[in-house]
């Protein structure tokens, strides 16, 4: 007798020129999506800078009277076209993963489909997390550590102070929000791979000292140059990895106890 859980949506062959045909409109519909998103994004665009802008406002505090600047014509109009469009890529994010989702289901089975659908779930989750941590935890640290090389004429003969380009400004705060959310996508990764047969629990568990020591220098690389900085990316990342290996263990229990029932099916 046939395992519901180990038959598709459907049993017909769909031709490949149908697969095309429906790719093609799950693209059009995200691109659409993508579109419409970034002109809404542009015309708030003022209140998306502020909201990125702040954390050096505040590292600067009330009374400075320091600015941003851009020194070319087009550089304002680019970098508010750069940010209206990674803001509408960051809201449409599930929209174009459920889209991903509508193309593959329906050639999975029904047991695929429920243990990959979590991980749809948990990818924009753990990168909002991880945009979260850094905007407010790593970056009004580290403003405050970068502006700390400040001085006035009583220190140096001149003062040093800050004059900060906007494009290089959010360059940076943006490489920073995606940086921490690509490494928080940690678990979904060695989840997939464990399901894969690539690596088991076991595998994790005994290699954790040259983990930790991977996510110490991932952190110093992608982290500002001081220590706090590091620290606070490298503990939760520490953290997922452990995570990640009760979860991969708690699945292998899992296929372990199906093998048995599906053998005698």
């Amino acid at each position: 007798m046939t395992d519901p859980a180990q038959t598709p949506l459907t049993d017909e062959k769909t031709p490949v020129i149908e697969h095309m045909i429906e790719l093609r409109r799950r693209l059009i519909h995200s691109v659409i999506v993508l579109t419409v998103m970034t002109g809404l994004c542009y015309m708030f665009r003022d209140h998306i800078l502020s909201f990125l802008i702040k954390p050096l406002e505040d590292a600067m505090g009330s009374e400075s009277t320091h600015r941003l600047i851009y020194t070319s014509l087009t550089e304002a109009f680019f970098t508010s076209l750069k940010i209206s469009f990674l803001t509408a890529l960051f809201v449409t994010l599930p929209f174009i993963l459920m889209q991903i989702w509508k193309f593959v289901a329906p050639g999975l089975y029904q047991r695929e489909q429920g243990a990959l659908l979590p991980f749809l779930i948990a990818t924009p989750v753990l990168f909002i997390l991880g945009g979260l941590l850094v905007y407010y935890f790593v970056i009004p640290m580290a403003w405050k550590f970068f502006l700390g090389f400040q001085t006035t004429g009583v220190e140096t003969v001149l003062p040093i102070q800050l004059e900060a380009r906007l494009g290089d400004y959010l360059d940076l705060i943006l490489k920073l929000i995606f940086a921490f959310g690509l490494c928080f996508q940690l678990p979904v990764f060695l989840m997939l791979v464990a399901r894969a047969g690539f690596i088991k629990a076991h595998d994790l568990s005994t290699r954790r000292k040259y983990a930790i020591v991977a996510v110490f220098a991932v952190a110093a690389v992608i982290t500002p140059p001081d220590v706090i900085s590091m620290v606070t990316l490298a503990l939760p990342l520490w953290a997922l990895y452990e995570v990640s290996i009760i979860l991969i263990r708690r699945m292998e229990k899992d296929r372990d106890a199906r093998e048995p029932l599906q053998n005698a099916g």
